[in-house]
This record gives structure tokens, C-alpha cells and sequence, in this order.
């Protein structure tokens, strides 16, 4: 059975990349352009793995990650942090959400989907 992967991420050339890269390495790739749609998602498909940016256009990433970690469907689903606009007080914020990681962007084509696939159960 194929791993499911979502990516929540506003910018489409960002989410157009995850996607490819995932696929091409035998994820089934879910898509959200905001948190919201994000949220909705995790719920009904519970993915294995939920790929998040930290600025999403209706609340913050780690907001959402709160809002999932809150339900008992959705708590468990690893989320990894997938931004470039983290500071030392924004790793603070994703440290607290448990079950999380982190990773920077620009992201390393050849080694992400390896770095993602630690955090799969």
C-alpha cells in the first residue's frame, strides 16, 4: 500500500515540487493551499505524513498543527515543518508540537524525500 503524503503550502511552485518529488518516489500526494483546506484533509484521508509551511494565508502552520494534534484521528499524523521564515523563536513554536520536525527551504531535492520518510511511523 502506497504511503500518503500532504503537502500544505500556498505557493504553488513549492507544492508543485513536493508533489513530483514524493510521486516519483511512490507517495500518493494530497494538496492544500491553505490551513483550513489542510485541517479538512488530514481528517477525511489521514495521511501518513503532513508536509506544512509555517505562512499559510489563513493562520500560521503551527496554529493548524495545534488544531490537529486536538483530535484524536489526527494527533499521531507526523508533521514536518517545510519553511524558509523560521527564526530561533519559530523553532521554539514548532519544538513545542509534538511528533514534528523540521526542514528548512530551499529544500535539498536529493535528500528530502529520504529526510521526510524518518518521520513515517
Amino acid at each position: 500500500m502506497r504511503k500518503k503524503a500532504l503537502v500544505v503550502d500556498d505557493n504553488a511552485n513549492n507544492l508543485l515540487l513536493a508533489k513530483d518529488l514524493l510521486e516519483v518516489a511512490g507517495f500518493e500526494v494530497l494538496e492544500a493551499e491553505n490551513a483550513a483546506d489542510g485541517i479538512a484533509m488530514a481528517r477525511s484521508e489521514k495521511p501518513d505524513i503532513i508536509l506544512m509551511d509555517i505562512r499559510l494565508p489563513d493562520m500560521r502552520g503551527t496554529e493548524a498543527a495545534r488544531v490537529l494534534r486536538q483530535n484524536k484521528e489526527t494527533n499521531n499524523i507526523p508533521i514536518v515543518f517545510v519553511t524558509s521564515s523560521v527564526m530561533a523563536e519559530g523553532r521554539a513554536e514548532i519544538d513545542e508540537i509534538p511528533n514534528s520536525g523540521f526542514m528548512g527551504k530551499p529544500i535539498n531535492t536529493r535528500t528530502f524525500v529520504k529526510e521526510i520518510s524518518k518521520y513515517i511511523k
